[in-house]
């Protein structure tokens, strides 16, 4: 038997986040019999339970923010060395697969004791959490050196973008053991929302089935909200934008009403977050088309829902969006006037739905061909089993 125990996701059942969603289809849609996950989570109360016949345990956040949870992932290091202790592996196998590159410094040391006990360690880097914008440089030289140890005291790197995994080769070289590709996944199923909800959400915001483009994600800087905007405010399109994202009446949304007067154009419109999971998909399904301007990160969850449901995705121009979107989705730069007049392309050249039809059907085939869920947790098995 293969024990991998799966650490630093907040856990399954997921409720949101990427990595969440992915641990709950790892553990959901497995194959082989000769794998038994071991989910940390960080609930409440301390303990097992059983969930998509995994064990699942909640480990105790000892402090609130980032701390907490960098020493969180220690405490589960500790656990699993805990546990195999224990156990003893006898003709067993154990792997540790960390998400994310938070637990750091702290890292070394485990690194060693697992090592010492016969427990491989795999990682995840996620994607490049050190650029993003909002952090201040003695924060981003923190997080690019958490990455370091992350990648240098580990047995394989799992990028789940192959733009991720060049780097992190180019960046740290022999100091990386081995790397891998494996994306993140999605599903092409249709919603199942009813069409009561869906036209209540539509009557709430006034909004009309494919008379809007649509964005999804965090509100912060590096999603390139202020190029998205101000160059829909620039089109002609009579269409609305739609933005469901988190966002609070903060500095950065100050800002970005400074810069585009936003709240200006009756189009614009923001609509807070939609946590239902089907009746997100049936919003993005009834969207014209799919803004995503996302510069940081691998491949973008937001970005593969977009492509598996909505008939025109829109992308900005870098590494890790045209790795996903190929030739499923049209681009754009941050020029002036490069989204704009695509924008307004898009309205004359996509107005049929034969034309939109024809669109989607090339994203799905793009997620059914490279990105289903099926194919990822095969990918990850194949990985595990191999060790």
């Amino acid at each position: 038997m293969t024990h991998v125990f799966i650490v630093a996701s907040k856990g399954i059942p997921a409720k949101y986040g990427g990595f969440e969603t992915f641990v709950e289809n790892l553990t959901k849609r497995k194959k082989s019999e000769d794998i038994y996950y071991h989910v940390s989570c960080m609930g409440e109360p301390i303990g097992h339970f059983k969930y998509n016949n995994a064990d699942c345990f909640n480990v105790k956040v000892p402090l609130p923010g980032a701390p907490g949870r960098i020493f969180h992932v220690g405490l589960v290091l500790s656990y699993v060395e805990g546990w195999v202790k224990h156990k003893g592996l006898g003709d067993d196998k154990v792997i540790v697969y960390i998400l994310g590159c938070r637990i750091g410094p702290l890292l070394k040391s485990h690194y060693k004791k697992l090592h010492k006990l016969g427990v491989k360690v795999f990682v995840n880097p996620d994607g490049l959490e050190w650029k993003r914008s909002k952090w201040s440089e003695p924060e981003k030289k923190f997080l690019k050196y958490c990455e370091k140890c992350l990648v240098e005291n580990s047995d394989l790197a799992i990028c789940d973008s192959k733009t991720i995994e060049e780097y992190i080769n180019d960046s740290y070289g022999d100091h990386v053991k081995n790397t891998t590709y494996i994306a993140y996944g999605a599903d092409v199923t249709r919603s199942t929302c009813s069409d009561d909800e869906l036209n209540k959400w539509f009557s709430e915001h006034n909004v009309k089935s494919y008379d809007y483009y649509l964005i999804v994600g965090r509100f912060v800087p590096d999603n390139n909200y202020e190029t998205m905007i101000s160059e829909f405010i620039k089109s002609n399109t009579t269409k609305d934008l739609v933005i469901v994202t988190n966002v609070e009446k903060d500095k950065f949304y100050e800002e970005l009403e400074e810069k585009t007067h936003f709240e200006e154009d009756q189009r614009v419109k923001f609509v807070g977050t939609v946590y239902e999971t089907e009746l997100i998909k049936a919003i993005r399904e009834k969207a014209f088309a799919y803004l995503h301007g996302h510069e940081v990160g691998g491949t973008n969850p937001s970005l593969l829902e977009a492509l598996a449901s909505t008939d025109v995705n829109l992308l900005y121009d870098i590494g890790f969006n045209h790795e996903v979107g190929e030739d499923s989705a049209l681009y754009w730069t941050k020029e002036d006037g490069s989204l704009s007049s695509l924008i307004e392309k898009c309205d004359s050249e996509y107005a049929s739905a034969e034309k939109r039809k024809e669109m989607h059907e090339k994203g799905v085939a793009r997620i059914t061909g490279a990105f289903s869920w099926d194919f990822i947790v095969e990918s990850y098995e194949k990985v595990f089993l191999s060790e």
